[in-house]
């Protein structure tokens, strides 16, 4: 048996990113009990999700990476994809970067990911051009998820904004919402539908039964993060029920 140590770095407030990596690692463990997973938490300060307050919590990476680098993980990954992509185009590179040069500074050598990147790849994994997105975010936000996702090659055909500025509020949404939200999305056009473009909105329960309805796959921040973090772990990213990314 091997224990897998996976270190987070998220909000202060983010209540999903431990609830929903864990519940499909756990999932994994059932089908593949040879292979554990551990998890170890550093926090940056957010309450609200405001650019003002996203850039603040950014500033609080590298304090948490160090942190994180006392317990030898395995692999890092940084949760809040929105606090990445409102910095502009390409941001999740420089983020991986300092974060990965903080663990390294104190002997760690663990690969970095962050949600932000892990759903760009996810979405190139699924061979996807074209997707449709629900963010939990006030639009002007959206905005720069879309501007980020254009940037890198994938085109936002349509998106939801649920304007929730609240992050704990976010945590609290029902999941079981987003099978009606989505209907409110124009799917005609999109390769993949992403039904939430955030880890701390939660949608691992509507994810396979909204990816049955609509026919194309279905991903979340959180789903991406997972298939991310299983590859750079040499594990094959399979998750029972999380949709088609993690269905090997």
């Amino acid at each position: 048996m091997h224990d897998h140590h996976i270190g987070m770095i998220v909000p202060s407030s983010n209540l999903t990113m431990e609830t929903e990596l864990p519940r499909m690692l756990r999932s994994r463990e059932e089908a593949d009990p040879e292979n554990r997973f551990v998890f170890h938490a550093a926090r940056a300060r957010m309450q609200h999700v405001t650019p003002e307050q996203l850039r603040a919590m950014n500033a609080q990476a590298e304090r948490a990476a160090t942190e994180l680098a006392d317990a030898r993980p395995d692999v890092v990954a940084t949760a809040c994809l929105v606090a990445i992509m409102a910095q502009g185009p390409g941001y999740h590179c420089t983020a991986e970067d300092a974060i990965t040069a903080a663990l390294r500074a104190e002997g760690a050598q663990a690969p970095v990911i962050s949600s932000a990147g892990a759903l760009l790849d996810g979405i190139a994994a699924l061979g996807a051009e074209r997707v449709a997105i629900i963010t939990p975010y006030m639009k002007p936000l959206t905005q720069a998820v879309i501007e980020y996702l254009t940037d890198a090659g994938v085109e936002v055909v349509d998106s939801l904004s649920l304007e929730v500025p609240d992050n704990l509020a976010v945590a609290r949404l029902d999941p079981a919402d987003l099978r009606k939200h989505y209907q409110q999305l124009d799917l005609s056009r999109a390769d993949a539908l992403v039904l939430s473009a955030c880890v701390q909105m939660p949608s691992l329960p509507s994810i396979q039964p909204v990816e049955e309805e609509v026919g194309i796959p279905v991903l979340s921040a959180a789903t991406a993060t997972t298939y991310r973090i299983l590859q750079e772990l040499g594990l094959p990213p399979i998750v029972p029920n999380a949709g088609r990314l993690l269905a090997g």
